[in-house]
């Protein structure tokens, strides 16, 4: 498989680009891939079988269990990080190592159902905090311990829209290629 192939694999999506200037319009569209998230996994994920489930959805990639687990991890930190920078003043988040988490026996191990509930309980609260929030909270910060780089949370926002559709894609384009869908 040559190069181009593997980061095709990798970013079914593309990289992350934000826009210049982040609008209300882009903050909405955002939202509602957070909000769609859940509903995609549990309509996609739930007719698999755990052979299905432990096909890894690229080379070296994690199995599609652990990329479900993964979600879940990802995006109950993101929460968090949601919650801090609202009610502190421009914290220091917590990071994790998202490949260890992922090696851990509840994301070998657990049924995909377990975190697809769980997404769908925190994508719900999330966006109920997501839509209350104004313009001026979206313009609050928290710090990323290992970069230094100061991250607004519309830039964060921007960054777990497209966590979820960048994972949700390598979901989707398994299940493509393998004639599951």
């Amino acid at each position: 498989m040559i190069t181009a192939d593997i980061e095709e694999l990798k970013y079914p999506i593309g990289k992350l680009e934000l826009p210049n200037e982040i609008t209300s319009k882009d903050i909405q569209r955002w939202i509602t891939d957070i909000s769609e998230l859940p509903y995609n996994l549990k309509k996609a994920a739930t007719p698999l079988s755990k052979e299905q489930l432990d096909t890894p959805y690229r080379p070296e990639g994690w199995t599609l269990k652990q990329l479900i687990h993964h979600i879940a991890d990802s995006h109950m930190s993101a929460l968090l990080r949601f919650k801090w920078a609202l009610t502190e003043e421009e914290p220091t988040i917590k990071a994790y190592d998202e490949k260890s988490f992922a090696d851990l026996y509840d994301s070998k191990f657990a049924p995909v159902e377990i975190s697809i509930d769980f997404i769908t309980a925190l994508h719900a609260k999330w966006v109920i905090l997501l839509e209350n929030m104004s313009a001026s909270d979206f313009e609050k910060t928290f710090v990323h311990p290992e970069t230094g780089h100061r991250y607004t949370l519309k830039e964060s926002l921007a960054n777990y829209s497209w966590h979820s559709r960048h994972h949700f894609a390598h979901l989707d384009n398994l299940l493509k290629r393998k004639g599951w869908k």
